[in-house]
């Protein structure tokens, strides 16, 4: 079982009024949050997976602890909490792009204390940690003292997922995730998030700088340009991106980091010996997988992640 850890919130995204009436907004609100798309993402592809979570007792935190439950995501590690809701209204541009805009401050997505971290047994194979969870408190102190009682004993895999409407202080960004990839055995990052973090450094520069602590392998996504892998034993390559009609881009980020982890479980190599072990043709093979799925959720709209029926 992998166990995910972060926000839960609905992403309400703008519709066009039919009316024409400049004063009326219409959205649809779809369930979301970086973790939380991630754990859904994990048991559409067939891995057991829970997430670890504050929701609120509230009328949309229910409506998330229902989707939880409908894609068979584990209950076991979540928390209620009389606080609100996490908003995250969205934008999409005209390239696909989500751009967010964050009603977050004291909800309850926010409240787990280091009391709240649960004591982890052998069926835990791994955790996930990532996005604004990390940068805000008091869940981003909490989320680092789990990876630091957990690392070297289960697989930890990191996505920094930036989002600085949550956390606009850039420089407590870089100080956190530097923490966490001294822990992390697998890193997903993009290249957006490498320009909002180093925007003088190479890329390849920055993984580099990774692979010389704990970390084994880093995927490095490139949106319609591809993905590249770099890793301590077997060097640096890049993939093209599948040609797809794109809906939008929400979503993809968080299929390609889910398909990472399933790949690792479909073949038993889910731990850190595992993953220590993987020789070049494998990675490529994981990295052609998390391509596949993150392209089937690129057609369509919102974070619609893929069964592993869908990922060929």
């Amino acid at each position: 079982m992998y166990l995910v850890c972060g926000e839960a919130l609905f992403d309400f995204f703008s519709e066009p009024d039919a009316s024409g009436q400049t004063s009326k907004v219409n959205f649809k609100a779809i369930a979301g949050g970086s973790p939380f798309n991630v754990a859904v993402g994990l048991r559409r592809l067939g891995v057991d997976a829970a997430l670890l979570a504050g929701l609120s007792t509230d009328y949309l935190g229910r409506r998330l602890q229902q989707v939880l439950c409908e894609e068979g995501v584990r209950a076991d590690y979540l928390l209620d909490f009389t606080a609100p809701t996490t908003l995250a209204m969205v934008a999409v541009g005209a390239d696909g792009s989500p751009h967010y805009s964050f009603r977050g401050e004291g909800c309850a997505d926010r409240q787990l204390l280091a009391e709240h971290l649960p004591s982890l047994g052998d069926e835990v194979r791994g955790l996930h940690i990532g996005s604004f969870s990390l940068v805000v408190q008091p869940i981003a102190d909490t989320l680092l003292t789990l990876v630091r009682r957990e690392s070297g004993r289960r697989l930890i895999t990191l996505d920094p997922n930036v989002r600085l409407n949550p956390q606009p202080n850039i420089e407590l960004w870089r100080e956190r995730i530097a923490e966490l990839a001294e822990h992390a055995d697998m890193i997903k990052v993009s290249d957006e998030d490498l320009s909002l973090l180093y925007p003088d450094r190479d890329p390849r520069s920055v993984a580099e700088g990774w692979l010389t602590q704990r970390c084994q392998v880093v995927f490095l996504t490139r949106g319609n340009q591809g993905a590249s892998v770099f890793s301590r034993r077997h060097g640096h390559w890049s993939v093209p991106a599948r040609e797809v009609v794109t809906a939008d881009t929400v979503g993809a980020g968080d299929t390609f980091q889910a398909a990472l982890i399933a790949w690792l479980t479909e073949h038993q190599l889910d731990s850190v010996e595992g993953l220590e072990r993987l020789d070049k043709a494998q990675i490529d093979e994981m990295l052609d997988f998390a391509v596949r799925a993150a392209a089937i959720t690129c057609s369509r709209t919102g974070p619609d992640l893929p069964y592993r029926h869908q990922v060929v």
